[in-house]
């Protein structure tokens, strides 16, 4: 784990040793990240899970300690101290770490060790985020020695502790939340003008246009090499390759996206860094009936139909014609990251004519001469929902439906409107979702949806094998053998089809030439903006305000 991550040939170069920022004010300038959705809620605690609330949450909001270059977890002593200066190991179970005394709020009231507690105390708040809960589960207490020493005791020794810790949530400052019940954060003042301790305050929010940031000048890490931050929401893939050309805007996280990305891509204003990213996307079976989540789903809850309907699937044309020609197909929930420090095998290649059989051997032919496959009287139709806001998921949809077709698969593709397909996910009314998640650097976290004690919470679709949750257990277990374990398990999960694994991108990130010291990380790629510098004698108008 301690390898530079390397995907299809290309090292990970952007991601530079931690340096601290000088404090000068030379080279002050503006950055303009154009972006497909507007973070909501960049708030710890708040996430939800949504990579977009947290690449501006990151830039507030600090943890104790930041992950090592190679996204290791299980190195403690490589993290990077953050507000905690330093930190020790008292025994096999409990941790203790000393702030630093530099640390402060936006408004200028020290961090303590009571926002350390507060903020894990909100984040084992069931109701709050049954997720982030369940991610917090070993972590028996949080406790105060002074102000600034904090002591974390877990259930049991456990190779990820440190992780735990201080990853999943950053501090909150308790004198502004304190008063705040969890339930209402959202609604409250505070998560209109957050107050964070990183290198960049909330400035405004322009609803549905724009998030500006500025440079916290007095950051006790160093002062900001940038002026501001700008989060430029635009929903148009066309929209946001002409603000990248047009000079409205300086960076965007995949050039991909776009219809024709060699017209920025051969554009001699940006530079191109290949970063290979934690998201995965899939196809999602649903293995209860949508009318009755009580009962198995009266055509998916057959395993021998799910597999042939991803042996049907050409995914590497479906992935490369939508993520660019170095995204992976995954075996598995695997994050291009994750499938590469897993080693994880090559997943099955598609074989219409071994799905035509396992079809036919399972009853399912076209009777009536319709075109349409049919067992019983039931057609095999299909529902398939996805976000509407999501142009590259409309996008596969629409390659998977006729690729389906071609073997009598009638599936209907159901684009929804955000209010809507969130609960329609979360109940279970659904036949296949397409969706797509920013998983944790770890393998640790496939239990959070591909586990039996997942259900009821991200595992919406009731996939439940207790051989992979055995794994799982035994991986956190054994560091020695974690490796191995978690491969099988991705095996195991891959073998029982609850899913059709579409894609694992490997980002193509432009970011205008006029910037120095770009460094992006694939677990969080804005969060080091605050070391970046204008090229003196290159500054764009922007930059001067």
């Amino acid at each position: 784990m301690r390898r530079a991550l390397v995907v299809l040939g290309f090292s990970i170069l952007t991601i530079a040793a931690p340096v601290l920022a000088q404090s000068t004010s030379a080279g002050r300038g503006t950055v303009v990240i154009v972006t497909a959705r507007e973070a909501m809620s960049p708030i710890p605690t708040l996430f939800g899970g949504d990579a977009a609330n947290r690449e501006v949450s990151d830039l507030m909001f600090l943890r104790l300690a930041d992950l090592p270059e190679d996204l290791a977890t299980t190195d403690e002593p490589r993290f990077v101290p953050r507000l905690a200066k330093s930190w020790h190991r008292i025994d096999p179970t409990t941790l203790a770490f000393e702030l630093d005394p530099r640390a402060k709020w936006h408004d200028g009231a020290p961090v303590t060790a009571g926002d350390v507690i507060f903020a894990i105390e909100r984040a084992r708040t069931e109701k709050l985020d049954g997720q982030l809960a369940g991610l917090l589960r070993r972590i028996s207490s949080v406790t105060a020695d002074g102000d600034r020493r904090v002591i974390f005791k877990f259930t049991a020794p456990y190779a990820e502790q440190f992780y735990d810790a201080v990853y999943h949530a950053p501090p909150l400052p308790a004198h502004l939340l304190a008063k705040v019940s969890p339930d209402s954060l959202g609604a409250s003042s505070f998560a209109a003008n957050p107050v964070g301790n990183g290198p960049f305050r909330w400035k405004r929010r322009v609803s549905g246009q724009l998030i500006e940031l500025s440079a916290n000048d007095e950051f006790f890490l160093g002062k900001p090499g940038l002026s501001r931050v700008v989060f430029l929401i635009a929903g148009d893939t066309e929209a946001r390759m002409n603000l990248l050309l047009g000079g409205e805007a300086d960076a965007v996280d995949n050039i991909y996206q776009f219809a024709n990305p060699k017209r920025l891509g051969q554009n001699q204003r940006f530079r191109l860094y290949p970063m290979p990213s934690l998201m995965v996307g899939y196809m999602l079976f649903n293995q209860r009936d949508p009318a009755d989540t009580t009962k198995p789903h009266p055509i998916l809850g057959d395993p021998a139909v799910r597999r042939a309907l991803a042996l049907a699937l050409d995914r590497e044309t479906i992935v490369r014609s939508t993520y660019g020609p170095s995204s992976l197909v995954p075996a598995g929930p695997v994050s291009a990251v994750l499938a590469t420090r897993l080693e994880s095998p090559a997943p099955p290649r598609n074989d219409t004519t071994k799905a035509r059989e396992i079809l036919g051997s399972r009853g399912w032919a076209d009777h009536d001469h319709d075109g349409v496959l049919d067992k019983d009287g039931r057609p095999l139709h299909l529902t398939a929902i996805f976000p509407a806001t999501s142009g590259a998921r409309r996008k596969m949809a629409l390659q998977a439906q006729e690729q389906l077709r071609r073997i009598g698969v009638d599936l209907e593709i159901q684009p929804l409107d955000p209010p809507e397909y969130t609960p329609t996910r979360r109940t279970g009314k659904f036949d296949l979702d397409l969706y797509a998640v920013t998983q944790d650097p770890t393998p640790s976290g496939l239990s959070q949806s591909w586990s039996c004690a997942g259900i009821g919470g991200s595992n919406v679709a009731h996939y439940c094998n207790p051989q992979v949750d055995t794994l799982l257990a035994r991986a956190s277990r054994s560091p020695e053998s974690a490796r191995k374990l978690w491969r099988d398990a991705v095996v195991t999960i891959e073998g029982d089809a609850p899913a059709i694994f579409l894609y694992a991108p490997v980002f193509l990130y432009a970011v205008d030439a006029r910037f120095e010291k770009v460094t992006l990380r694939p677990d969080s790629p804005w969060s080091e903006v605050w070391r970046w510098r204008v090229r003196p004698g290159q500054e764009a108008s922007r930059d001067r305000e």
